[in-house]
């Protein structure tokens, strides 16, 4: 598998960002990693080993990068206020800085899927809905999708604009609703054991189907518990199934 480490500096958050590509050919896989975890995470617990074969085959070129949930959601020593500040900078770096280096590394024309598991399904279905023009479709594992579950009790319109739940419910914008409506890779997966919550991905669902966007909902068995061996079996699976 081809392999290798990039980063720089990033002026949306100020200091050096990381990432790490996998493949060498094949529509682009943008991973967000879980809670406060790095772009190497999905590395280490094996997920990339998972996926090799369509990496491989050239199907699909991976690009891994780091998250800054402990600068933001995570860290208990700053205010609401701040966290909410912090994770808007996140989100520019992925606009501004990551999507134009994936398509320098990739094509104009190549469709960017966003992916991630727990914290980072969240990240990563919030930057497709935020930019359905940048990002062509998500697959969202085991996410809880209202961002107020983070905040401590803040809530502001960064809040507010960064929790698919809230925003998506009120969004009456044809422009960016046909966006979705045209996207054929929007997978919301989820288990039903040790951890999970299916009922947050079946309640993204409801909002998206009164919004008459076609989707995914999968709820896997009492089986699949919110650990990595589950993630390991889900994004294999959509991979060589739905691409």
């Amino acid at each position: 598998m081809q392999r290798f480490l990039d980063g720089w500096h990033s002026p949306s958050l100020n200091k050096h960002m990381e990432i790490a590509v996998y493949g060498h050919y094949g529509f682009a896989l943008l991973m967000i990693p879980t809670a406060a975890a790095d772009y190497l995470e999905y590395e280490r617990f094996q997920l990339i080993d998972t996926i090799a074969k369509p990496i491989n085959e050239g199907k699909v070129k991976v690009f891994s990068v780091n998250s800054i949930n402990t600068e933001s959601w995570l860290n208990n020593h700053m205010s609401g206020r701040d966290k909410a500040v912090r994770h808007q900078q996140f989100n520019e770096y992925i606009f501004n800085e990551v999507i134009p280096y994936i398509k320098s590394q990739t094509s104009p024309d190549t469709p960017i899927i966003a992916a991630g598991a727990s914290f980072g399904a969240l990240h990563s279905a919030n930057l497709f809905f935020r930019r359905p023009d940048l990002i062509n479709g998500v697959i969202a594992m085991s996410g809880c999708y209202d961002l107020t579950a983070y905040t401590k009790g803040h809530y502001d319109d960064n809040v507010y604009f960064n929790s698919p739940v809230h925003y998506l419910r009120n969004l009456s914008d044809e422009a960016y609703l046909a966006k979705y409506r045209a996207s054929k890779h929007i997978h919301i997966v989820t288990g039903s054991g040790s951890y999970e919550d299916p009922d947050s991905s079946r309640y993204l669902s409801s909002v998206l189907s009164s919004k008459n966007i076609p989707h995914e909902l999968d709820v896997w068995g009492y089986d699949i518990p919110h650990d990595w061996p589950s993630w390991r079996k889900m994004l294999p699976h959509y991979l060589e199934t739905r691409f």
